[in-house]
C-alpha cells in the first residue's frame, strides 16, 4: 500500500511539472527549474549548465499545447488549459493523456532543433552527416545526376537526444505501467517529427545550369505532427499489464502490438459532457457548435443531445472604405449581425 501511494505522489508531481510548462507564464529556465528542485542525473545538469535548452523545452511544452488545442478544438474535450482541467485528465491514462503526452515531446523535440537551427544553443551545430539513403540515386535517375548531400540540416538527432534526456532520464529504473505508458508515448511524439522530416532540394551555378545539386533537411510544420498525432489517438491502442510485468499487451487476443509510433492507453475516456472535477472534465454548456454538421463539431453530438440554441451577436466593424488623396483611407463604422449555435 505505501508503495502504491508513494507511486501516485511521485506521478502527481511529474504530471504538476508539464501542467506547470504548458501554462503560459512558466517559459523561464530558471522557474522551470525550480519547480523541479528533485531533479537528478542529466536533466539536473541541463538545468544547471544549459538554460539555453531549458528555454526551448518551455516554447515546445507551449507550442505541444497550443497543438493540441487547435486538433480538439470541435471535440467535447478540447485541450483546455482553464480551471486546473488538463492538470486533472493528465493523473489519468487515456488516450487524451497519451496524445498531449506526444504532443508535448513533439513540441519540445522540435523546439530545441529549431533553437539549434536559429544559433540560440551553444553546443549544437547543424548536421552535416547524410542518412544512409539520403545519398543514393532515385530509381529513375544514374548515379551520376544524383542529389549531393550538402548544406546545413536541421539537427534532429540532437533535439532528439536533449529532449530524451530532459524527459525520460528519470524513468530509466521504472517499469512500472503508468510510466511504461508515458515513455512510450513521448517516443511517439519524438518519432512523430523525425518521421515528417523534409528533404530540401537546391541547384547550384552559373545561370540556372544546375552544375551542383544538393539536398539537406528541415524541419516540417509543426501542424503536420500534429494532424499525424490527431490520427494515432482516433486509432489508439488500449493495453493492460504483461505476464512478464516489465510491459505491456494489447487488451484483446485479436488487436496486433502497438507500435512504437501509436499512441497508447489503459482506461476509457469519460465523456466530457458534463462538469467533473475529478476527471477534469469542464462539460460541454456554452460551447459553440454547428447546427449543419453531423460530425464531433455537430450540434448532436457536442451538446450531448441537450440541445442547443441560436445566439445573435453584433459587433462593429470598418466599412465602405475610401482612398483620400493623398495618402489616407477613411472608413465608416458598420454594425454586423452574426448567428450562431451553442450548447445548452
Amino acid at each position: 500500500m505505501l508503495c502504491v501511494l508513494l507511486c501516485m505522489i511521485y506521478m502527481l508531481h511529474v504530471t504538476g511539472l508539464w501542467w506547470a510548462m504548458g501554462r503560459h507564464l512558466v517559459l523561464d529556465p530558471g522557474r522551470i527549474c525550480r519547480k523541479t528542485r528533485r531533479l537528478r542525473g542529466k536533466q539536473a545538469l541541463i538545468c544547471k549548465k544549459e538554460p539555453e535548452v531549458v528555454t526551448a523545452i518551455g516554447e515546445g511544452s507551449k507550442l505541444g499545447i497550443h497543438e493540441c488545442q487547435h486538433q480538439f478544438r470541435f471535440r467535447r474535450w478540447n485541450c483546455t488549459t482553464a480551471k486546473r482541467s488538463l492538470k486533472k485528465v493528465l493523473m489519468t491514462d487515456t488516450r487524451e493523456t497519451g496524445f498531449v503526452n506526444a504532443i508535448t515531446s513533439a513540441g519540445i523535440i522540435y523546439s530545441i532543433t529549431q533553437a539549434c537551427s536559429y544559433g540560440q544553443l551553444l553546443d549544437c551545430t547543424c548536421e552535416r552527416n547524410a542518412p544512409p539513403a539520403a545519398l543514393a540515386p532515385p530509381p529513375q535517375e544514374s548515379a551520376e545526376n544524383r542529389w549531393e548531400w550538402g548544406g546545413c540540416s536541421d539537427n534532429i538527432n540532437f533535439g532528439y537526444r536533449k529532449s530524451k534526456e530532459f524527459m525520460d532520464d528519470r524513468f530509466k529504473r521504472r517499469s512500472d505501467l503508468k510510466t511504461l505508458l508515458l515513455k512510450h508515448n513521448y517516443e511517439a511524439g519524438r518519432l512523430a517529427v523525425k518521421a515528417h522530416m523534409k528533404l530540401v532540394y537546391k541547384c547550384h551555378g552559373m545561370s540556372g545550369s544546375c552544375a551542383v545539386k544538393s539536398t539537406w533537411r528541415k524541419l516540417p510544420i509543426f501542424r503536420e505532427v500534429g494532424n499525424h498525432l490527431k490520427e494515432r489517438f482516433d486509432g489508439a491502442a488500449k493495453v493492460m499489464p504483461g505476464n512478464d510485468g516489465q510491459g505491456f499487451i494489447p487488451e484483446g487476443a485479436t488487436i496486433k502490438p502497438p507500435e512504437k509510433e501509436d499512441i497508447v492507453y489503459t482506461e476509457e475516456s469519460p465523456s466530457f459532457c458534463e462538469p467533473d472535477k475529478k476527471t477534469g472534465s469542464l462539460g460541454t454548456q456554452g460551447r459553440q457548435c454547428n447546427h449543419t454538421s453531423i460530425g464531433v463539431d455537430g450540434c448532436e453530438l457536442l451538446c450531448c443531445g441537450r440541445g442547443y440554441e441560436a445566439v445573435r451577436r453584433t459587433h462593429r466593424v470598418n466599412c465602405n472604405c475610401r482612398f483620400q488623396y493623398c495618402c489616407e483611407v477613411q472608413c465608416e463604422t458598420c454594425d454586423r449581425r452574426h448567428t450562431y449555435s451553442r450548447c445548452l
